[in-house]
């Protein structure tokens, strides 16, 4: 009879403190709390727009996407103000969202960092803890500059692709040498010439390599195309 008695006071005083914890959102829910929030998500998320465009490393810059990013913490925010102020809601909003399937596909994997970054702040925000979203973006933000500033000193990863006669193949490779990363991908030899595709990381002498392997008699043309893989 004392353990049922237990339970059953445990079991109340459980309920109590989610009932307590969902009357207290409610209570928070005010139209100047409601707009200061939006507020705080609309400035993380234009914090974190502003850290995509500055981070970005890849060949076809979506601004779209990144526009996406502010939408998504403000939405998130307002839904976790909404459902914190009530169980039957919270409920039913997990049913709705666990039926959602998203069917675009994310390429670069720093696309979903930054997605999940937005979702994180726009959840803290709508939690009523701005303090600790606004503390997590500064320093979430300050450790992608740094990173971005290191990978800019290492340099960027192109294809070079040259059309050349075979005699011109020599000064070629002794040219794309000089580079301290590069790899040969592919060598197609025809009638007509040769293709070679090389795989280089430049840090800022772009055009210069290709001005100077147009200067080598033989060498019909040279192309630098930019991409995101990493140099094996």
């Amino acid at each position: 009879m004392e353990q049922a008695n237990q339970s059953l006071s445990a079991t109340d005083l459980f309920k109590n403190s989610v009932l307590e914890g969902f009357s207290l959102s409610r209570q928070n829910l005010t139209v100047p709390n409601v707009l200061l929030s939006l507020a705080c998500a609309f400035l993380l998320g234009l914090l974190i727009f502003y850290v995509y465009k500055k981070t970005y490393r890849g060949v076809l810059y979506s601004h779209s996407f990144n526009i996406s990013l502010i939408m998504l913490t403000m939405v998130t925010a307002m839904i976790i103000m909404c459902i914190s102020s009530s169980i039957g809601l919270s409920l039913g909003m997990v049913g709705a969202l666990s039926i959602v399937r998203f069917r675009t596909a994310v390429k670069d994997p720093m696309d979903t960092v930054f997605m999940f970054w937005a979702i994180a702040a726009g959840i803290t925000v709508g939690a009523n803890y701005m303090l600790y979203a606004i503390i997590g973006t500064l320093v979430i933000a300050v450790v992608l500059f740094l990173v971005s500033l290191v990978g800019n000193k290492a340099g960027e990863n192109y294809l070079l692709v040259v059309h050349y006669d075979e005699r011109a193949g020599k000064d070629i490779s002794a040219m794309v040498h000089k580079v301290p990363r590069s790899k040969l991908k592919s060598k197609t030899v025809t009638r007509g010439g040769v293709e070679a595709t090389y795989e280089l990381r430049l840090p800022q002498q772009r055009a210069n390599l290709v001005d100077a392997l147009l200067n080598i008699p033989g060498v019909h043309d040279a192309t630098l195309v930019a991409f995101q893989n990493e140099i094996a």
